[in-house]
This record gives C-alpha cells, structure tokens and sequence, in this order.
C-alpha cells in the first residue's frame, strides 16, 4: 500500500486525535522479534514518536505478552498506557503500579507451582527458557540449538498443564501456560476503553493474539461503544496469515509501523 493510501487511512483519525485511542503490540511491532526476549530493543525515534502522539490523542497505549512493568522499560515512554500479560494488568500513564485482573489474584501459587515443577534440568539443557508473566507461564524455544527435541518437550509440557486444568495457547515459537480464566488482548482493551472518551481507536500487531484485539474492535463498532475501527496488521515471515487477511491496513515489519507512527503524529 503506498504512502498516500496509508496516510488516506488514518486521516480520520488525524482529523479527531483527542477523540482517538491508539493501540499497539510491542514485540514484532514496535520493537523487532530478537531470540531473547530480553534483547528487544525499541528505536529512539519510535519512542520520540509515541511521546509526540500521547500529547495529541486521546489515549496511547501498548498491549503486551509481557508484564505491565517490564513494557514500560522496553518502550520508555511513560506518558503512555501500558496493558500487560495479554491484557491482565493495566499500568495507566503515569501510575506507578499496575492494577491486576480480580479474577486472576487467586491463581498466582497454583502457576507458581506449575512454573517449579515444569523448570526442570531437561528443560533448561534444551535451552527451553521459562518467562514469569505472574498470572501467565512463556516458555521459549527460539534460538535452542536442536529446536525439534526441544517443541518435543515442548509439547510434552502442554499435555501436562491441560490434565492438570489449566490452559495453553500457542505463540512465534513460545508455549503459553494460563490460569482457566479468559484471557485476552481483546478483553482487555475493552476494559481500557470503558470510561474514555474516545469514539474510534486503531490497533497494531502482528501475531496470533492480536487477532482477539481486532476481533474486540469489531465487536465494539458493532454495539456502538465506537463510531470507527482501524485494525492494521504487521506483515512478518512468521506471522500468521489471519493477520493480513482480518486487517484493514497492513505494513511491512517494524519499519513500516514507523512509517505510520510518522503519518499520526503529522500536522
């Protein structure tokens, strides 16, 4: 899509930022997908950007896999919103804790628990790298040298949350563990937008759970919470299809949401 189509795209929400929320996915998003997680980096004109843009819209948030917290770092921007753990958590701009889902407190030790017994010598021999998302279990195979014994033991572990009751949901090269609970980009946007004063909103992402974001969006035009609904999608190699096919806009990697980061924060 050229430059003018995009920029045609977003005019309605050029033409009423204080009325807009502005939504984005940060890993593969705003920041490049890296083998470590902890290797994410977000571009100082990216962050310059969303600095730029939390003073003109109506609402600027990330929504994340990550903690809450831990998104706040990797982005740096703290003017912004930040929905963690797939949208469990909420740190709003300019709060110094992140509120968690009630539904959720119960569920800390049993995940705990799990977390213990499931870090084993095997595990972490595979390079199979476990993150603590608090109500949520990540493990990681990306970058583990014999990838197939490691989705081997991957799969294993999925086998034995689901008997023990808890759900898996599956990422770019990472396992999920969460509590029985729904769980979801899509719910918890809904949540932030409660209470704005905000009549559209634009969502970015580029991977499988985004596509609950997209699905709330239609779902909140459709019952008139929202006059308009911008769902871009993040085209990647191992992104999923779904994600071009569902958007109404799409752009290439990280480069391209820059791209769009400039033509928002245009006058």
């Amino acid at each position: 899509m050229t430059s003018a189509l995009r920029s045609e795209a977003l005019a309605p929400l050029r033409e009423s930022p204080a009325r807009a929320a502005l939504l984005f996915d940060i890993d593969g998003t705003l920041a490049p997908i890296v083998e470590q997680p902890s290797d994410a980096r977000v571009s100082e004109r990216a962050r310059q950007l969303l600095t730029e843009l939390a003073r003109r819209y109506g609402a600027v948030a990330c929504v994340s896999g990550r903690r809450a917290s831990e998104a706040r770092a990797l982005v740096g921007v703290g003017s912004i919103s930040y929905l963690g753990s797939h949208g469990t958590e909420l740190l709003r701009a300019g709060s110094a804790e992140p509120a968690l889902d009630p539904a959720l407190e119960d569920w800390h030790g049993r995940m705990n628990e799990f977390g213990r017994q499931a870090e084993t010598a095997d595990l972490r021999r595979l390079r199979v790298r476990l993150e603590d998302k608090g109500p949520i279990l990540a493990f990681h195979w990306r970058g583990a040298p014999d990838q197939e014994a490691a989705r081997a033991a991957i799969d294993a572990l999925a086998t034995k949350a689901e008997s023990a009751g808890l759900r898996t949901h599956w990422g770019r090269k990472v396992l999920e563990v969460r509590p029985p609970v729904k769980i979801d980009k899509g719910i918890g946007i809904r949540s932030f937008l409660e209470g704005l004063d905000v009549s559209q909103a634009m969502y970015v992402g580029d991977d499988a759970t985004d596509l609950d974001a997209f699905r709330m969006l239609d779902q909140l035009v459709q019952d008139g919470a929202l006059t308009r609904a911008l769902k871009v999608g993040v085209r990647s190699e191992e992104g999923p299809e779904a994600i071009a096919n569902d958007a109404d806009l799409v752009v290439d990697g990280t480069g391209g949401v820059l791209e769009l980061l400039e033509l928002l924060a245009r006058e």
